[in-house]
């Protein structure tokens, strides 16, 4: 079987909420990205056989196709076809793997997976509540009810749970948020995304902001705090009276596109470039889906099987810090080195972009393999309805 490549990988910087993307359309902020790819890899565009592009919330500005509509917004030509993805928090991690196992199948060469999201633009839980506005129903059916009784499918109770199944205490998440922005802070005054982040004009959703930013670039995370520490991560109010999880540890809201451009061997003898890393493995998998967020730690595990390996084989993680609790229980629960887990910063400092997050991990941990020298890095994710995918990589 033939093996799979990433040849490009890119991000934008994440915008907050309301903040320097919030007047993107997101399909012209994904197109930029497809844009970037087929620049740095010197592509003939239309030697692309899809694009595969993860997005949660399908709806509005991201409705009809949000992957179709990235490509007809960019310079890629009308015959390049392109298909959205939505497996939750996941998706642009799907879109990976099924990018990878269609060059690895040989039924395509040259596939691009990718991931958007505008949370500014297409606030979390729009298709939900859009329908339920409009008395259209609920996700939930008769018979997911009955097999489920009573119970609410929430990320932030999935959180405490797993907070609680592990005796987490409030102390513990607050510390790694905090180190999560120490870590970010020192990654961008260091330039460590510097060739990961694809710098794009500021936008604002305000036109008497954007006259005052004409021509400003967003080169930067913006939802660092510089000035983070434990008092004030500490003085935030819990999301659940008796819990740990606050808006201090956990995600923040962002705005956001990422891709990576996949080949096979014919794919690099057509383009002519070097592979950055190779697809070594890919596993996904279901878990409870109330407890939800814990299945990063059974799905490691399990990718660890399959691929002959062992926790310390692994020299860098990304694992998506949707809450503090989930990649803390992950560190118990796998054994693995604190210090190879998310080194660059992770969501909750540099923000949590839905549907682009996949790409946006894996962007990094490409990035970060090559500069630190490093050989293998694994990307996992939780994701609603207790799923998660996982990515082994190997830098080349």
């Amino acid at each position: 079987m033939a093996e799979a490549y990433i040849v490009a990988a890119a991000r934008t910087a994440g915008g907050k909420r309301n903040g320097k993307l919030s007047g993107w359309h997101p399909a012209d902020l994904a197109a930029s990205v497809l844009d970037e790819l087929v620049a740095r890899t010197g592509c003939d565009p239309a030697l692309i056989e899809d694009v595969i592009m993860g997005c949660v919330g399908q709806a509005g500005e991201q409705a009809s196709n949000i992957a179709r509509n990235a490509v007809l917004a960019s310079r890629l030509p009308e015959s390049v076809p392109a298909t959205s993805v939505d497996r939750q928090c996941g998706s642009s991690q799907q879109a990976l793997h099924f990018a990878a196992q269609a060059v690895m199948s040989g039924s395509m060469d040259i596939v691009i997976a990718a991931g958007v999201e505008s949370m500014s633009r297409v606030p979390m839980g729009l298709p939900t509540t859009l329908a339920l506005k409009a008395d259209m129903g609920f996700y939930v059916s008769p018979n997911m009810a009955k097999r489920y009784p009573g119970v609410q499918f929430s990320q932030f109770i999935g959180a405490e749970m797993v907070a609680k199944k592990y005796g987490l205490t409030r102390a513990q998440v607050d510390a790694y948020a905090l180190e999560s922005h120490q870590r970010a802070i020192a990654a961008t005054r260091g330039g460590a995304f510097a060739g990961e982040i694809l710098p794009v004009a500021v936008r604002w959703n305000d036109d008497t902001r954007n006259e005052e930013a004409r021509g400003a670039l967003h080169t930067a995370d913006e939802g660092i705090r510089f000035d983070a520490s434990l008092d004030s991560i500490g003085g935030v109010k819990l999301l659940q009276e008796g819990g740990v999880c606050t808006a201090a540890n956990a995600s923040q809201i962002c705005d956001g596109a990422a891709g990576l451009m996949v080949v096979n061997e014919r794919g690099l003898k057509t383009l002519g470039v070097a592979p950055l890393a190779r697809v070594h493995h890919m596993t996904v998998i279901g878990g409870d889906p109330v407890v939800m967020l814990e299945t990063p730690i059974p799905a490691t595990l399990h990718a660890l099987k399959k691929a002959g390996m062992s926790i310390n084989d692994i020299d860098l993680f990304e694992v998506n810090e949707a809450f503090a609790s989930i990649p803390v229980a992950w560190l118990q629960a796998t054994g693995a080195d604190p210090a190879r887990l998310n080194v660059h910063g992770g969501a909750i400092a540099l923000g949590h972009p839905l549907g682009g997050s996949g790409a946006k991990l894996m962007t990094t941990l490409v990035h970060a393999l090559k500069t630190r020298g490093k050989r293998y890095g694994l990307q996992t994710m939780c994701e609603g309805g207790g799923l998660a995918n996982v990515t082994i990589i190997e830098r080349l």
